[in-house]
């Protein structure tokens, strides 16, 4: 997609909102080495690999003693449901105070996961308790893993063009602890249980008629690009203790193969190339996947500093990652006007998002 910069949709605030419980890489080690020692024949190796991801610590939904009391997907999805609310919350309330409104000024909420499931979506039960508009149009999303920052600030952003008097709301709520499946001794699964985390951001997007003078940068374009045949290289099984992980090792590969070509083609309709680009948003996908994104965008280190904070901060959030490093680099006062950024991530499907900001 592509439009004028002056019509386009601006990203007005980013709200985060993590876990009070919080571990650092050595007690999760040490909790993982007792879980696992009478099951896993090589303990040095689950140290290896989760030293490997260059994660210092993580944020938690709950404190990691009662961890072992969710013995069912049962169980853990009920903690999911009430956690998520909470967070989700927060993130919101952050945003819309960043961004001067109201929860009454909110005309659409999109909310995206993939780490637990409810039906009516947890955005119902958020619009009680923020007090929003009965007429609200609410979008869950479930599924998209972790592209779904990108692809979720895309599909608003795309409303906002329809409606550009609009205010909308993008939630993201991933609690990767509780996904964890404790029988599960294969590679992909131990490096997900050092790699990934909890937490929650909102973006705030506002159209561009109405609401007088707004900071933040615009959506000038976005694009979706899908890799066919390629369902296992991410996602989920869903087997009978619910979210088994699917993790190949080929996605460093795939970002090597098709990441330049994309992004290049994208920029290139927008009449841009990379070096136009002072700001790169990535998804925090683990060491791997940001190597190779350097290596095939030909990126200095440094134009990934917050994405490689994030993830040693806070490890993968799944979707809601991007939009963290998105809310840290808005507050960072590192832009000024007329400067390009990308939003990118990739995920299962499997698939690219790409979304092009202009300050």
């Amino acid at each position: 997609m592509t439009t004028d910069s002056e019509n386009a949709p601006r990203i007005l605030s980013v709200g985060r909102a993590l876990p009070p419980h919080y571990a650092d890489q050595d007690m999760l080690i040490t909790a993982f080495r007792s879980g696992w020692s009478e099951q896993h024949y090589n303990l040095e190796r689950l140290e290896e690999l989760h030293r490997a991801v260059q994660v210092t610590g993580r944020y938690l939904a709950l404190p990691i003693a009662e961890y072992a009391q969710l013995g069912s997907f049962g169980k853990r999805n009920q903690a999911w449901k009430r956690i998520a609310v909470e967070l989700g919350e927060t993130a919101i309330r952050s945003a819309l105070r960043a961004a001067g409104l109201s929860p009454l000024e909110v005309d659409a909420l999109f909310f995206v996961t993939v780490t637990g499931i409810s039906t009516p979506s947890i955005d119902a039960t958020l619009v009680n308790r923020l007090g929003l508009r009965a007429d609200i149009k609410r979008t869950p999303i479930f599924g998209l893993g972790c592209v779904a920052g990108a692809a979720g600030a895309a599909r608003a952003s795309d409303y906002l063009r329809a409606f550009r008097d609009q205010i909308c709301v993008l939630l993201s709520v991933e609690l990767c602890s509780l996904t964890l499946q404790r029988e599960d001794l294969s590679v992909a699964n131990i490096i997900a249980s050092g790699l990934f985390g909890d937490g929650a951001a909102a973006v705030v997007f506002a159209g561009a008629s109405g609401h007088g003078e707004r900071r933040g940068p615009r959506v000038v374009a976005t694009r979706s690009v899908f890799y066919p045949d390629s369902e296992r290289v991410m996602g989920w099984d869903v087997v009978d203790g619910g979210f088994k992980v699917v993790l190949s090792s080929k996605v460093p590969q795939i970002v090597t193969q098709h990441v330049r070509r994309d992004v290049d083609s994208f920029l290139g309709d927008q009449g841009l190339d990379r070096s136009r680009v002072a700001h790169w948003i990535a998804h925090t996908g683990g060491p791997k996947v940001l190597r190779a994104l350097e290596s095939a965008l030909e990126l200095p280190k440094e134009s990934l500093e917050g994405s490689w904070r994030s993830l040693s901060e806070t490890g993968n959030l799944s979707s809601a990652s991007v939009l963290f490093v998105l809310g840290e680099l808005l507050e960072s006062g590192a832009v000024k006007p007329g400067d390009y950024g990308l939003l990118l991530a990739m995920g299962p499907g499997f698939c690219s998002e790409l979304v092009l900001l202009r300050w």
